[in-house]
């Protein structure tokens, strides 16, 4: 989104770094004060949805005043830098609050050209991370200003957002305006209704809920807790109180896929793990069970069954989970699944992938068993409907048609959103990928 910066050129606001991202990281700064900058030359390097954005200055000028330290975090709208444009008016000062700075009257478009390269992010699918609306206001009815997903948060708890206080910008109604809406005293109650006395305070019976500061001991380490982990965090948190999970478990023999995999490695000469065969049965999978491969719009009450079978893959990085998507994966053979996993695999863990391969997955595998788990219950990747946590195998004594033979085994666990895959649908859908495991001639070319 493009942000209105103003026309005097005194002072550059932080702008929306993409898909109504509300609040910016500061990582560093890449200018000082005193020095003079060259349009597009980079300010400061800022991290933002998982993603570490160089701002550039939209124009040319001496370099004032810098707002804000490394690890602060700026919301949009914020004055990020202020210039020195020498006589005249002086340059407005900004708020002792970064948080709610609002753009001055004269202003002009700035055509794009304030965001720099993403060279790596993190972001909710498209259907859950909507853009941010324009609020439009009626004077007559006295319509709240608030996005969706407040007025969602008002409509659960019962709450007419119209009467709630909005504290953002142009008086927005927030969702911590609504959730302390929701925890004022409820009004007296009319008079002919029996009321019950409060108990007074000195009561000893009435439980007084406090918080005491005590020192902690034994801190190695204090770690904010921000960027990709906070984020992840917020995904996952919102995952499992709107989706109602359920997990399935099975094993599949793969004793054959194992071999077959053993005569990759040697035809290519390098080292081939199980996954991209998994996640080439998975995609068969799909395509024969499509309500897996979906995704729900809960602000329409609305799911989504999807055309395209996109792949999400989980990584484990030093600065948290990352998950890349493998874009029609269904259309890969399972050598060019492996390539894209690794080099995947890659840019998330050195931060250069590109924003638009963290994005827009259908379904999602997560590896446990590369770090020796057993089973898991993977947590959906929302809005996905469904998630497939692989386990390690295993050499195990089986039977095969009353003969013991020495065999390997994986774990898999699918976790399904129940309110749109039933129990039987999912026990299907897994039953699916063990059959193509335990038959790899079914998809794999012989070798």
């Amino acid at each position: 989104m493009a942000m209105k910066q103003p026309d005097d050129r005194s002072h550059f606001l932080l702008p929306d770094l993409g898909e109504g991202v509300a609040e910016a990281e500061l990582i560093t700064w890449k200018v000082k004060p005193g020095e003079a900058v060259a349009e597009h030359q980079t300010l400061a390097e800022m991290e933002t949805d998982k993603a570490l954005v160089e701002v550039p200055s939209p124009w040319s000028g001496t370099i004032k005043d810098l707002n804000g330290s490394a690890g602060d975090i700026i919301q949009v709208g914020a004055i990020l830098v202020t210039y020195d444009i020498g006589s005249g008016d002086p340059a407005p000062q900004p708020a002792a609050d970064t948080q709610s700075s609002a753009a001055p009257p004269a202003e002009r478009e700035d055509a794009g050209t304030v965001v720099g390269n993403v060279s790596e992010s993190l972001s909710m699918p498209e259907s859950f991370s909507r853009a941010r609306e324009t609020p439009t206001t009626d004077a007559s009815a006295s319509r709240a200003l608030a996005t969706p997903a407040v007025r969602r948060i008002a409509r659960d708890l019962e709450i007419d957002i119209n009467t709630v206080s909005g504290s953002g910008r142009g008086g927005r109604v927030t969702a911590s305006d609504v959730q302390a809406h929701a925890d004022k005293p409820a009004a007296p109650a009319p008079a002919t209704r029996p009321q019950t006395p409060a108990a007074p305070a000195s009561d000893p019976d009435v439980a007084i809920a406090t918080r005491v500061a005590m020192p902690i001991e034994g801190v190695a380490e204090r770690i904010p807790f921000r960027g990709i982990r906070r984020k992840t965090a917020q995904a996952l948190q919102h995952s499992v109180q709107t989706t109602v999970h359920f997990t399935v478990v099975d094993e599949a023999d793969v004793t054959e896929l194992e071999r077959r995999r053993s005569g990759y490695e040697e035809l290519l000469g390098r080292r081939m793990s199980l996954l991209p065969f998994i996640m080439s049965a998975v995609c068969k999978a799909l395509r024969a069970h499509p309500a897996i491969n979906s995704t729900v719009d809960d602000f329409v009450e609305e799911i989504q069954i999807r055309s395209v079978v996109n792949l999400g893959c989980a990584v484990d990085t030093d600065h948290g989970l990352m998950v890349p998507v493998i874009k029609d994966a269904d259309e890969l053979s399972v050598v060019q699944m492996g390539e894209q996993i690794a080099e995947l695999a890659r840019g998330c863990k050195d931060r250069s992938i590109d924003r638009e391969l963290l994005s827009g997955g259908t379904f999602t595998v997560s590896n446990v068993g590369s770090y020796g788990g057993m089973f898991a219950t993977p947590i959906i990747n929302y809005p996905e409907v469904a998630i497939l946590g692989v386990g390690r195998a295993k050499e195990r004594v089986l039977t095969r048609n009353g003969a013991f033979y020495a065999g390997m085994v994986l774990p898999l666990s699918l976790s399904c959103d129940h309110r749109i895959v039933d129990g039987a649908e999912g026990a299907r859908f897994l039953n699916t990928i063990v059959s193509h495991l335990e038959a790899p001639e079914k998809f794999l070319p012989a070798v």
